[in-house]
């Protein structure tokens, strides 16, 4: 079960610890995958590590051009996209009437203005094989919101949206669209917090720890598998009970 053999993966964000722990999953399980970021250096390192059936394909989300060239380059590299992961996401934080306008803008284009570029490029070709898999990685804070964040919160609510609208689409031509909303999720990031932040964190989690990348691999594994066909337009929520959505 689960097997991706012979599929053709493009992952956003792949330099990081979640899209790169997406990465070995959807290889691990057979697939060819596309690494791609705007940091070379780890995504190189994590290709080496891949070995075979592992591209790296650099991109700047936030340039049109480039977002729109990468799902061609991604063809050319692999002879095909059949499954997108949209997991590259940025953070601007501020209180909104301190947030400048470049604030807001910055994130939303790079977190959901994007993420449309890419499902839009990725398209044509899944609908020509009548098969495809979209899994567009959002956040708790898309559905409950959190001070300091509007632009995150929003641009993760719209993901949600536009994965369902989408969804209904496509449907009908073997393409399912889904979101993964982590909740904290145990990275390098989360480890520069101090003990009392993590306290904090943990006292609002009922399972009492963070998750884990290779949970939210595990859920993009899933959802981009033969056996997840009949789940499209939903939201896997993976946070450990922070929020029961």
């Amino acid at each position: 079960m689960f097997r991706l053999d012979g599929k053709k993966v493009l992952i956003t964000g792949a330099s990081g610890g979640i899209g790169g722990q997406i990465a070995r999953t959807l290889h691990a399980a057979g697939a060819t995958v596309a690494l791609s970021g705007t940091r070379i250096a780890p995504l190189q390192s994590l290709s080496n590590e891949l070995g075979a059936m592992a591209h790296v394909l650099r991109c700047d989300l936030s340039d049109l051009d480039e977002v729109t060239a990468l799902p061609k380059q991604a063809v050319e590299a692999m002879g095909g996209v059949d499954i997108l992961i949209n997991n590259a996401g940025v953070t601007r934080d501020n209180l909104l009437m301190r947030m400048s306008e470049d604030e807001w803008t910055s994130v939303l284009t790079i977190n959901l203005t994007s993420t449309m570029r890419l499902c839009k490029g990725v398209l044509r070709g899944m609908m020509k094989a009548r098969w495809g898999r979209i899994v567009n990685i959002s956040s708790i804070v898309g559905a409950t919101g959190n001070a300091g964040q509007a632009n995150y919160a929003a641009s993760k609510a719209g993901l949600v949206a536009m994965s369902k609208s989408l969804a209904h689409e496509v449907a009908t031509r073997g393409i399912t669209v889904n979101c993964v909303a982590p909740g904290f999720i145990s990275t390098a990031m989360t480890e520069k917090l101090t003990d009392e932040q993590k306290k904090a964190i943990l006292n609002q989690i009922p399972v009492g720890r963070m998750g884990t990348a290779a949970e939210i691999g595990a859920a993009a594994l899933y959802l981009s598998s033969e056996e997840s066909a009949f789940v499209t337009g939903t939201t896997l929520h993976i946070n450990g009970g922070m929020a029961m959505l």
